[in-house]
């Protein structure tokens, strides 16, 4: 049976990647922009994780390596190590089958600076590492871009929220003119417009939806607080669903600490990973994650987007994200590979709206707690009473222009004209008698 890849007039060597890697069959997003960054084209692809974006960009940039030339013809950016990490380490398994060498480099932070300058003094074909790194090694000449004809942003929404446009900015404004830029995110805010202006020449734009805003294999469950101590209460459900590996969500990494500590002190092999860890110590908690060293890894949204570690059975929320988006991408980390999953969110009274706004994404939530060690589902007589925090505004038309209403007048009692003028009339007749008696 003819490999669906063949199609795209990939190099032999590619079609034997994927079929020993058992991927036959093309994902949309790699159907629709494989064969536009073949033939040189600037691409916008907006998609979720789990879409199969990576092979979209990397099978046809490893296509197109000229490896008769010593020098950097390609380079792809992530916002943090972790992402950077996983992308070089998918190269890596494309490029190992070529029977000519393609050279490839990682440049990220928390590694020997100067061990890395020393390498890059070789010209690898493909370099992949964060912004900051890329730009510094840019900056210093180590990395010579004046070659590099294919450049690839991923997750352009996080690098913008993380301040790294500029990074990324700088390193592209040395590439060369012809520069095909490719960049990739789950969204496209109206803050990355000038940035993609600036860059993207007629770009392929491919938006995929997702046919469910979440997978049907996961499970999504409301455990209610009731007001308890969340630390406490986050314990005892680690304990009853017992996963094979569960990633604990905080929005703050104060947070994320004190509930580390909390797990560690209840005798739980718990891991933790935000951006306060140290490079050294994150690289470690990655293979320590990839090894299935670790039964519980507490985290930050820094993990929430593109990390892929298999076997997470759990996904716990110790509340909300701030911003109510990151809920897919926290939950998009479990039911990978067509295995199941589970959501598990603690919520609070105030909760209220980033349920129903979830529930209008098309999100389906069961509401269970902890009874004598067993999961149990909760009926809607016995859920606690939840409020809205909608703040209602008034006196603001939709437009903007204030609609403030004027003071009413006060009530006139009826006659009120005529006894003040009558008042007035016997106050005018007083002043005039005593005026008369002073002239006597």
């Amino acid at each position: 049976m003819k490999h669906n890849f063949e199609r795209f007039e990939l190099k032999s060597f590619l079609i034997q990647a994927l079929s020993e890697f058992d991927i036959t069959m093309p994902t949309e997003i790699q159907e629709r922009l494989i064969p536009a960054i073949k033939n040189g084209m600037d691409v916008i692809g907006q998609s979720q994780t789990g879409t199969g974006k990576t092979y979209a960009f990397l099978l046809p940039i490893v296509d197109r390596i000229n490896i008769t030339k010593k020098e950097t013809q390609a380079v792809i950016t992530a916002p943090t190590r972790e992402l950077a990490n996983q992308l070089f380490d998918e190269l890596k398994k494309l490029t190992n089958y070529s029977e000519e060498p393609i050279t490839t480099q990682l440049v990220v932070g928390g590694t020997d600076r100067l061990r890395m300058m020393e390498k890059l003094k070789q010209k690898p074909h493909i370099v992949v590492g964060t912004p900051g790194r890329v730009a510094d090694m840019v900056d210093n000449q180590a990395l010579d871009v004046r070659h590099v004809d294919m450049f690839v942003v991923d997750e352009a929404d996080q690098m913008l929220d993380m301040g790294f446009l500029e990074d990324v900015d700088r390193a592209a404004s040395r590439m060369g003119t012809e520069l095909q830029m490719m960049v990739f995110s789950a969204t496209i805010p109206e803050k990355l417009q000038p940035f993609l202006q600036k860059y993207l020449q007629n770009p392929r734009h491919v938006h995929v939806q997702p046919k469910n805003v979440s997978p049907k294999q996961i499970k999504h469950w409301l455990i209610p607080d009731r007001d308890r101590d969340r630390k406490d209460l986050l314990t005892n459900i680690v304990k009853v669903a017992n996963p094979y590996l569960a990633v604990i969500f905080t929005n703050k990494k104060e947070t994320a600490d004190e509930v580390f500590q909390g797990l560690q002190e209840a005798g739980l092999n718990v891991d933790i990973l935000h951006g306060g860890i140290s490079p050294r110590e994150r690289k470690k908690v990655m293979k320590r994650l990839q090894d299935a060293e670790v039964q519980y890894l507490v985290a930050t949204d820094l993990v929430a987007r593109g990390i892929d570690v298999e076997g997470i059975s759990h996904i716990i929320n110790y509340e909300f994200p701030t911003e109510l988006e990151y809920y897919i991408h926290r939950v998009g980390r479990t039911a990978r590979a067509g295995w199941d999953g589970i959501a598990i969110t603690i919520v609070g009274r105030n909760d209220q709206d980033s349920i129903t706004k979830l529930e209008k994404q098309g999100i389906s939530f069961t509401y269970r707690e902890i009874k004598d060690g067993e999961w149990v589902d909760i009926d809607k007589r016995n859920r606690p009473k939840m409020v809205s925090t909608a703040k209602v505004e008034t006196g603001v038309k939709k437009s903007g222009t204030s609609t403030k209403a004027k003071a009413k007048p006060k009530k006139v009692k009826p006659g009120y004209k005529k006894k003040a003028r009558y008042k007035k009339a016997l106050e005018d007749k007083r002043q005039r008698r005593i005026e008369s008696k002073r002239k006597k």
